[in-house]
């Protein structure tokens, strides 16, 4: 009877699991039919390129959209890749059939060094002539900075722009850790490694506040002095403005020069027949950028010569997976580029805070191995700092936009102390059973001995010496020249070039041109690595993952963000070479 049972038991369980495996790839199979059976392309004469940017845009475009199924409501929800984004743009430069550019900048959901990189590339797109023009119902000030790059920028008569200036908020974990009962045993090096100030003090140090008005600083002069040149307003006046939380209305703005015109959405319609000498509306042909940039091109040639193009994206770690800069998947990825011979290049496309530092060696060493085989280019997407400069430090060049973030030359180690939170507010003790002395080097469950301190601030200082010295050898620094700036402390690209960490400024594009012109090269064609998951592979990751509730409000995904760098913090294990916090600009 008892057999019975438990076979009963076993099937129950079996066709519960195969139901729900059954059930989830049904939704994904319908999910994926409906991505792909988009209708194609229609391309006409006389269209209008339209650059939305109110999906997230990532570095590379994701072609497996397995990679972004929602599991609780069986949609995609694909980012836009700045990859398709900067190569639609240039395709069009050349396409008789597109006419201009439409910017609806509604909401602009990419880090501020992307939309350098769009606006860049908008840039060059000009000079053939073709018209550009921005419309939004309101503008952020990321928005805007890319807008002035229009011919002439739209508003909504009850819109508004947002210009006042950047700020940064930091919140201090040190009271909510107090109350937990937690302690959080901290070792650094650098006087400006502020990853672990939010779990020691209430308040930034002045070092601290010292680099973020610095960099923030340099980041803001940049869009003034782009600002400036577009809308002919001086820089004086643009902070005078700032300063007043001006302009504060639609018809200010038109009086100010920051917009040239007020209208309605139906309007702006009105305004591109004129521009494209359409008859009406019905004339009017719009194409999105993510489609136009998988539309056949009229000019590409297709070349054996390749460059790679690997893209290490997320916070750096120790072995393989589906996310983040996986120190065994990129090091595959580099290899594989490294020893297939029609690639005469590689460029590797860094936008990390950092991570694991033996992580980040490994993958460095992969780098160094392969630029001394072929030229290396790297270049830094929005932020490249810590770890993220310790995998960059071996190129043979590196580029990065003025607004990236990077640097934090810095090494600490968190080891969390749970003892009172478990022992006072819950009542859970921890007894140890070991061979030697330090067998449960480094536990949770009890204080650092003064010997463990001084044993890991001993690792600290011997990678920190590492990390400047791997600098100062491939940067051809002294070794002081890279501690003084160093200590942790973090730099925007123009601050960055000035100091010798990076050699150009200039964004993905650049990289490539750079790539190309060091491999001696005109004509070739470009791949992406690493290899992305199968929908197959993705299926698997998704039922082994652990599904949650996204928060739906701006405010709550906030609040996750904070839990989830907490709870980061508690679990790491090893050396980090990290920034102190995650850097966004509205």
């Amino acid at each position: 009877m008892k057999q019975f049972f438990k076979m009963m038991l076993a099937t129950i369980a079996g066709i519960v699991i195969i139901s729900f495996v059954g059930f989830f790839l049904l939704v994904a199979i319908i999910s994926v039919a409906d991505f792909s059976g988009s209708k194609p392309v229609d391309l006409r004469d006389n269209s209008v390129l339209k650059i939305a940017l109110n999906k997230q845009v990532e570095d590379r475009e994701a072609s497996n959209p397995l990679s972004y199924l929602d599991p609780l409501t069986g949609t995609i929800n694909m980012p836009d890749g700045l990859n398709n984004i900067l190569r639609g743009i240039e395709k069009a430069t050349f396409d008789p059939r597109i006419k201009g550019i439409y910017l609806d900048l509604n909401d602009v959901k990419a880090g501020i060094a992307t939309v350098e990189e769009i606006r860049n590339a908008i840039v060059a797109y000009k000079q053939s002539g073709k018209f550009v023009i921005a419309y939004a119902d309101e503008f952020s000030q990321k928005a805007y900075y890319l807008a002035t790059i229009a011919d002439k920028i739209y508003m909504n008569p009850h819109g508004q722009i947002n210009f006042i200036g950047l700020s940064s908020e930091i919140m201090s974990y040190k009271g909510l850790m107090d109350k937990l009962g937690i302690e959080m045993q901290i070792l650094r090096h650098g006087k400006f490694k502020a990853a672990v100030e939010p779990f020691s003090m209430t308040e930034i140090s002045p070092e601290n506040r010292e680099q973020i008005s610095v960099y923030m600083g340099s980041i803001w002069n940049t869009m003034l002095q782009a600002i400036s040149s577009e809308r002919n307003i001086s820089i004086d006046e643009l902070n005078r403005l700032a300063d007043l939380m001006e302009p504060s209305t639609a018809v200010a703005a038109v009086d100010r020069g920051f917009i040239d015109k007020l209208i309605y959405k139906d309007e702006l319609v009105s305004e591109l027949c004129k521009y494209t000498e359409s008859a009406s509306e019905s004339d009017l042909r719009y194409i999105a950028i993510s489609d136009y940039a998988h539309s056949p091109s009229t000019t590409a040639k297709y070349s054996e010569d390749k460059i790679a193009i690997i893209y290490a994206s997320g916070e750096i770690a120790r072995g393989e997976g589906p996310s983040g800069v996986m120190s065994v998947d990129i090091s595959k990825a580099i290899r594989q580029a490294k020893l297939d011979k029609a690639v005469k290049a590689i460029v590797f496309r860094i936008n990390s805070p950092g991570g694991d530092a033996l992580a980040s060696e490994i993958i460095a060493r992969e780098l160094e191995l392969a630029q001394q085989i072929k030229p290396v280019i790297v270049s830094m997407g929005n932020l490249a700092a810590s770890g993220g400069y310790w995998i960059a430090s071996p190129a043979e060049a590196i580029v990065a936009n003025r607004t990236t973030i990077t640097g934090s030359i810095g090494v600490f180690g968190m080891a969390p102390n749970l003892k009172k939170a478990m022992n006072e507010n819950l009542g859970l003790n921890v007894s140890v059973v070991g061979t030697n002395k330090y067998s449960d080097y480094v536990s949770i469950y009890r204080p650092l001995s003064e010997t463990e301190k001084n044993r890991l601030q001993k690792t600290i200082e011997d990678i920190y010496s590492k990390f400047i010295d791997k600098v100062s050898k491939f940067r051809h620094l002294k070794p002081e020249e890279v501690d003084c700036i160093g200590q942790g402390r973090v730099w925007s690209g123009e601050n960055a070039l000035d100091n010798s960490l990076i050699d150009r400024i200039g964004g993905l594009t650049e990289a490539v041109a750079l790539a190309a012109e060091r491999a001696g090269i005109s004509n070739y064609r470009t791949i992406d690595l690493p290899r992305e998951q199968s929908s197959l592979e993705k299926i698997m990751s998704l039922l082994g993952t652990h599904i949650r509730e996204k928060a739906p409000e701006k405010e709550l995904q906030r609040a996750l963000r904070h839990y989830e760098y907490i709870s980061s913090a508690v679990s790491r294990v090893g050396i980090m070479a990290r920034m102190s916090y995650n850097i966004e600009i509205d």
